[in-house]
């Protein structure tokens, strides 16, 4: 009996996590680890012949996952994290607590990024590095003011490491199956969430592309096409991205707003003529509905060559004013990839009245 098994990369053993000892066979421990002797799928009784063995961890009311990393495999409970490695005979195997203060919100919630592991919490975000600690997370309350504690243990998490990024999917609300994502960027520090239903992911590496399941019961390729395939024919991707709001003066000052200069580029795309439309919306409370906006569509105009430099809309007039504004970028159009670059907006103080 076995909440997890799993074979260790370095060492070649089989390993049982939260099984029934070697004495104790049919009744399970939720604490107990069991290996089998190196090299070996049928020999699990420790001799002093073979390198089989058991280990109990000692803090915790019981195992909830094991993720290996290049150098050693931590081992979660549901309060503490415990980090397991190979020291060969007589003991073949050590483990050492790393963290008691922790928690962790199902059995694949975590992921090891080299010899770093994410995990999403039951109220935070955590990493290992060699040290427990939690995640700055800008979009946090956001994603657990809007989850489903009863389908828990339904969380993914996933790699796409073409984009050094870590995901993961869960059920929001009160739905009971996985609907929303949120994704954490470890190299840019940066959060992003969406809607999205995956049940099982697998990184590029035997495929040339993100391998993941749907709720709908089909396969996807991740990152291949500009189109949502799901459809037949396929139907266009709507992707947006929005800042937060800006002010000068830390909100004291009001705005006038004349003119936008775009960067972006369109490159990817398979389109005749790309094009996104950028959006100013302005508001003069926090609390308050945005009162204006002015939008503008961006198209790309020639496309990138060896020999020639991307060109594009040079400049977009508007006239808005505000306490504060946000910037919006979208695309709902089939065959458009874009990527955001620093956009510039020409602002000026402006009276109150």
């Amino acid at each position: 009996i076995a909440k997890q098994v799993m074979v260790s990369d370095r060492d070649r053993h089989i390993l049982a996590f939260g099984c029934d000892g070697e004495t104790t066979i049919g009744t399970q421990d939720p604490l107990l680890i069991r290996f089998g002797s190196s090299e070996s799928t049928t020999v699990w009784n420790a001799l002093a012949t073979n390198s089989a063995g058991e280990l109990r961890v000692g803090a915790g009311s019981e195992i909830i996952c094991a993720i290996e990393t290049r150098q050693q495999i931590m081992v979660f409970t549901d309060v503490s994290l415990h980090a397991m490695q190979f020291l060969g005979p007589p003991f073949t195997f050590g483990i050492t607590q790393m963290s008691e203060n922790i928690t962790i919100m199902g059995p694949m919630a975590a992921k090891a990024v080299d010899d770093t592991v994410f995990w999403m919490g039951r109220e935070d975000f955590f990493m290992f590095d060699g040290r427990v600690q939690k995640l700055p997370c800008a979009v946090r309350s956001y994603i657990f003011n809007d989850f489903n504690l009863g389908q828990d243990q339904k969380v993914l998490a996933a790699l796409n490491s073409t984009f050094n990024e870590v995901w993961w999917f869960y059920a929001s609300g009160d739905s009971t199956e996985i609907d929303k994502y949120v994704i954490y960027n470890y190299q840019e520090q940066a959060w992003s969430y969406g809607s999205l239903a995956r049940t099982a992911w697998l990184d590029r590496g035997i495929n040339n592309y993100p391998f993941a399941t749907g709720t709908d019961g089909l396969l996807y390729d991740h990152e291949f096409g500009l189109d949502d395939g799901s459809t037949n024919p396929s139907s266009a991707i709507s992707a947006n991205i929005e800042s937060s709001q800006i002010d000068i003066g830390d909100g004291e000052r009001f705005v006038f707003i004349r003119r936008l200069i775009p960067d972006i580029t369109f490159i990817g795309s398979t389109t005749g003529s790309p094009a996104t439309t950028f959006t100013i919306k302005t508001r003069n409370f926090p609390g308050g509905a945005y009162l204006s906006s002015d939008d503008s569509t961006v198209t790309q105009s020639e496309a990138a060559t060896s020999t020639v430099v991307e060109q594009f809309t040079n400049q977009a007039f508007i006239r808005l004013r505000g306490r504060s504004f946000a910037l919006r970028v979208a695309s709902s159009d089939l065959k458009v990839q874009w990527r955001l670059g620093s956009p510039r907006v020409e602002v000026r103080q402006d009276g109150r009245q």
